[in-house]
């Protein structure tokens, strides 16, 4: 079922692509001047103009509905599980020893660590 959406979609993609490229240009690049627009009271006259609707508007449908079909595809499960790496510990199990714990203790006959004089 997904794969004949997203084929849709394309095809839908294409389609809208070359229908826009097929319209007539209103001049002044970028939206500026020709006067027409959304903005503008004139409706879309040109067989092109509703079809570019047509097409826009079946787009957003078939975009909205791979959304939802991804989202059921990967209901409950995790990127992480997907990528194989192996799930934490449980909470019962001890921690790792902390970094004091791994190193070796002090000769016997060794002064304490020289502390800095205070600065006052």
């Amino acid at each position: 079922m997904e794969n004949v959406v997203l084929v849709v979609h394309l095809i839908l993609a294409l389609c809208l692509i070359g229908v826009v490229l097929l319209q007539r240009s209103e001049g002044g690049g970028l939206g500026m001047g020709g006067g027409g627009g959304v903005v503008s009271g004139r409706a879309a006259a040109t067989a092109l103009g509703k079809l570019t609707w047509i097409f826009a508007v079946a787009f957003i449908v078939t975009s909205l509905g791979l959304t939802v079909l991804a989202a059921r595809k990967s209901a409950g499960t995790s990127v992480v599980d997907r990528l194989g790496v192996p799930a934490p510990a449980p909470a019962g199990v001890a921690a790792p020893p902390a970094i004091d714990d791994l190193l070796p203790p002090p000769p016997a006959g060794a002064a304490a660590p020289a502390t800095p004089p205070r600065a006052d």
